[in-house]
């Protein structure tokens, strides 16, 4: 591993589509930061295995992204670890049902914090380590930013302001760092959802014009376009969705 290898960090990434784009960076050459909160093991464990094959590539490192103190802690260790931060990848988000009957402050605080204030004191905290490097950001939105999703009211409210974050910072961060944003269809369904009968997730793959859910690597695939391969994009939400968008 060279010095001049880049280095991304990724918020939420000890499991399910953080890991997979961690190890799809990873395998591109990237140096990686795992973000995690609860899921100790699970990040040590990715980053055991992500150092077996290439010593010194990757690490792990606890925050509450909800709490500015950790929030800014993790954002100087990163950029600590190896110097420099040529990516941030902004997967960590709260997602859960919130009716408008019987949702609370804590639900507001904690779903808005994690989608919406969280990457945005983040983006602030490592900025100029970004536009060191002219790097770039790709956060993770969701299609429900523009279709609401029934009683999860505050989460896609907190995606909205997501869209508009990406492109906002895309405008201001410019011309050094590029901002993007990828917003999945149904790649993995909701792990309090998992309980979900077989003919309620049958209705939502009807609506979708591929027929199929996707796969985590179709996300991971698309961070990495739009991290390394992409000079000439920012501002802009990809939909990865099967096209679901479209009906």
């Amino acid at each position: 591993m060279t010095d001049t290898a880049p280095v991304a960090l990724l918020t939420g990434a000890a499991r399910r589509l953080g890991a997979a784009t961690a190890n799809t960076l990873h395998n591109a050459g990237y140096r990686v930061i795992i973000h995690y909160r609860s899921s100790r093991e699970a990040a040590e464990e990715l980053v055991r295995t992500l150092n077996a094959r290439r010593p010194d590539s990757a690490v792990a490192i606890a925050a509450n992204l909800t709490i500015m103190s950790d929030l800014r802690r993790l954002a100087r260790e990163a950029v600590a670890q190896w110097g420099r931060l040529d990516a941030l990848v902004n997967n960590a988000s709260s997602f859960y049902p919130t009716p408008v009957d019987n949702a609370t402050e804590d639900d507001w605080d904690d779903l808005i914090g994690s989608n919406l204030k969280a990457p945005f004191f983040l983006a602030q905290a490592v900025a100029p380590a970004l536009r060191q490097q002219r790097g770039a950001i790709v956060t993770m939105a969701d299609i429900h930013a523009e279709r609401p999703l029934k009683e999860h009211t505050i989460y896609c409210a907190a995606k909205a302001g997501q869209v508009m974050l990406t492109q906002s910072l895309a405008r201001e961060l410019a011309p050094e760092v590029r901002v993007n944003g990828i917003a999945p269809g149904a790649i993995l369904w909701p792990e309090q959802a998992s309980e979900s009968s077989a003919q309620s997730k049958q209705a939502i793959l009807d609506r979708v014009p591929l027929e199929r859910a996707g796969e985590p690597n179709d996300i991971a695939d698309t961070v990495l376009f739009l991290l390394s391969k992409a000079p000439y994009v920012t501002g802009q939400i990809i939909a990865v969705d099967g096209g679901r968008t479209l009906t």
